[in-house]
């Protein structure tokens, strides 16, 4: 069954948590006890209704405070596939944390409060998405319960969001704005009898019909390989095999290809999916790969088609948000993990500070700060074999590694 990854956000008492609790409800995906524990709960606090945040608000911080901390990944089906939901925060403290959850998302919701409209944390959240390059995103109006369900404020809060699109790499055929109520149900799974005005799809209606790609969309051929593999048994004795997941593009037996850093050259010789062989592979394959030469490849060489080679320097320039308490300066060094990769990194220089919310200006500034988004400028000590994350999420992407706590301090996208 296809499985379609989902990241969520929203600013305080958006009503995120109650959405996602509200589809699961409404998918039947809560299990008996859960639901009993929701309906007990409910009723302690007094309420007439079921409060469908207990369903995701795993933390006892998140409960006291009736807003969510931590990145819970959350399951449901339908009947025509499976669906992983990314719940982050949408506080500005834990910016870090929303990135992570939505790195490996191919569809973001984000929660927009019907009565306050687009504001600075929406901004934020559509910034973030439009860093990460999340290809669809679904514009959830909620609370329509609390406007009278009407249409002109709806279409109020649609122009504001029509002004992000506008300041955004966004195309208009990539956002979907949907009128909701996660309380009352309205347009979540079911359509709404209080907005016959609304001749759209529902929520859930819209997800089952977006086309599920592997989050490293169409791009040129990239093979980091992870492994090599020697069976050394007497059936095969002498093969060798090169295992790793397949980003970007595709490839086929009888592609001319170079192996870097080496640069030796060679052919595709088989292909193989376990113990099946394939004429040809796309992109989000997990495969082994023979060539037709007997060439030297190890773990963290990338295979890539000769006539499509990435770009190698020892110098980047890469957008970079910081995830450690320790600030980001220069003359620092962090190990720099891209994919299989591994190499030393310099910060030679923090040029700016971005502002999240579209603006032209950028801060001038000489660290970053937990939660900040900046432009670096970095040196390794060796060559990394890369393109830009804007050509490839994968080959694009890297995270800056602390040398002597080993934690992740910050996630970087080349320029």
């Amino acid at each position: 069954m296809e499985v379609l990854k989902i990241a969520t956000a929203g600013s305080v008492d958006d009503g995120k948590s109650t959405l996602i609790g509200r589809i699961l409800y409404d998918t039947q995906s809560l299990t008996d006890d859960k639901l009993e524990a929701i309906e007990k709960k409910s009723k302690q606090r007094g309420f007439d209704y079921l409060d469908f945040s207990l369903a995701t608000d795993g933390l006892v911080a998140e409960r006291e405070q009736g807003i969510t901390i931590d990145v819970a990944h959350i399951y449901f089906s339908t009947q025509h596939r499976s669906y992983i939901i990314a719940d982050t925060p949408g506080h500005v403290e834990y910016t870090r944390n929303m990135v992570t959850g939505a790195s490996t998302s191919q569809v973001a919701i984000i929660l927009i409060d019907a009565r306050k409209g687009v504001i600075e944390q929406t901004s934020r959240h559509f910034y973030i998405n439009n860093l990460l390059r999340i290809k669809d995103i679904i514009i959830a109006v909620n609370k329509m319960d609390l406007v009278d369900y009407s249409e002109e404020k709806y279409n109020a809060v649609q122009q504001e969001i029509q002004e992000l699109i506008s300041k955004s790499t966004y195309k208009e055929q990539n956002i979907t704005c949907i009128p909701v109520s996660a309380l009352q149900g309205d347009n979540v799974v079911k359509s709404s009898q209080n907005m016959t005005w609304y001749k759209g799809k529902t929520l859930v209606e819209h997800l089952e019909e977006i086309q599920v790609q592997d989050v490293y969309e169409e791009a040129q051929t990239r093979f980091p390989v992870q492994t090599v593999i020697r069976p050394k048994t007497e059936d095969y004795h002498d093969f060798r095999g090169y295992a790793g997941k397949l980003y970007g593009g595709e490839i086929s037996v009888g592609d001319q290809v170079t192996v870097l850093p080496s640069g030796t050259q060679s052919t595709v010789k088989e292909i193989y999916f376990y113990d099946e062989k394939f004429d040809k592979a796309g992109i989000g394959s997990s495969i082994t790969l023979t060539l037709e030469d007997d060439v030297n490849v190890s773990r963290g060489d990338m295979i890539v088609k000769t006539n499509e080679p990435p770009k190698i320097a020892k110098e980047l320039q890469a957008t970079v948000c910081w995830m450690d308490k320790k600030p980001l300066t220069a003359a620092t060094k962090y190990g720099l993990q891209h994919g299989v990769h591994n190499v030393l990194a310099k910060i030679v220089e923090v040029d700016t500070i971005e502002e999240t919310n579209f603006s032209v200006e950028k801060t001038a500034a000489s660290q970053l700060q937990l939660n900040e988004i900046g432009n670096i400028q970095l040196k390794l000590n060796k060559p990394l074999f890369y393109d830009s994350y804007q050509d490839n999420k994968y080959n694009g992407g890297f995270i800056l590694i602390d040398l002597q706590t080993n934690t992740t301090a910050g996630v970087g996208f080349i320029k």
